[in-house]
């Protein structure tokens, strides 16, 4: 998984080296002062969480470099309990 820190995808998903580092770090703070992780995170660490959370494309930086969360093409109610995001 760390692996995926390397390669231009994930760069390019936020913007850039800087950004990445940026969106990684408040989001493990985030994850480290209780906040839900928003895909499975058994048996993972936060950095981990963090890092699939970019990938899935369900936390980005808004222009002031804020951290926010994808809104969910679900709804408010979020994802059917028959739909899996385990896709990783």
């Amino acid at each position: 998984m760390y692996e995926d820190l390397y390669g231009e995808s994930i760069v390019a998903r936020v913007g850039g080296r800087f950004k990445l580092s940026t969106l990684l770090q408040k989001r493990i703070v985030q994850l480290n002062r209780g906040s839900k992780p928003l895909v499975d995170s058994a048996g993972h660490d936060n950095l981990h969480i963090a890092i699939r959370e970019v990938m899935e494309e369900r936390i980005y930086l808004d222009t002031d470099n804020n951290l926010r969360v994808a809104p969910s093409p679900y709804g408010p109610g979020g994802a059917p309990d028959d739909i899996s995001f385990n896709s990783m």
